[in-house]
C-alpha cells in the first residue's frame, strides 16, 4: 500500500510541477530512475548521469567525480536489493535556469527491512545531444 500511495505521490508532483517538455522529460527521467532502482538495476538507475568525468555527485562522503567512481560509490554503498531498498521521490521544485540547465529539489526515501534512510536532494540538469542528463547531484 505504502509503495502506491508513494507512486501515486510522484504521478500528482508530475502533474503539478510539469508545464513544458523539457520538464515533462526530467520528470519522466526521475521516474526511470525511481523504476531501475526499485528492479534493483543500479546501471539502468546510472544512466541518467551524464557519462562523463566531470559528473558531480556529493554526499555524505564528500565530493566524487565522474560516471565511473560515482556508479562504483552507489555499488559500494548499496550491494545488494535489501540494502537498496524501494527507492521513492517527493519533489519540492524544478526550476528553469536556461534553455540547457534546470534544478531539481526533493526528497529521497528508501524503505528497508535493514532500516528506512532518507534525505534531500540537488539536481542539476543539462541539456546535452537533446537529452537531459544529471551533471551534478548533491544528495544528504
Amino acid at each position: 500500500m505504502k509503495l502506491f500511495i508513494f507512486s501515486l505521490l510522484l504521478l500528482m508532483n508530475t502533474s503539478l510541477f510539469a508545464q513544458n517538455k523539457n520538464e515533462k522529460a526530467i520528470l519522466q527521467l526521475l521516474k526511470d530512475q525511481d523504476a531501475c532502482w526499485n528492479k534493483g538495476d543500479i546501471e539502468g538507475f546510472m544512466q541518467t548521469y551524464w557519462h562523463s568525468d566531470s559528473l558531480m555527485f556529493i554526499g555524505k562522503s564528500g565530493v566524487t567525480y565522474g560516471w565511473k567512481q560515482t556508479l562504483n560509490n552507489y555499488k559500494k554503498g548499496y550491494p545488494d536489493t535489501t540494502a537498496m531498498g524501494k527507492l521513492h521521490f517527493t519533489l519540492i521544485k524544478i526550476q528553469k535556469l536556461s534553455s540547457r540547465y534546470y534544478s531539481v529539489v526533493g526528497k529521497w526515501h528508501l524503505t528497508r527491512s535493514i532500516g528506512d534512510l532518507q534525505g534531500h536532494f540537488t539536481l542539476l540538469m543539462k541539456k546535452i545531444d537533446g537529452r537531459w542528463v544529471i551533471v551534478a547531484d548533491h544528495s544528504s
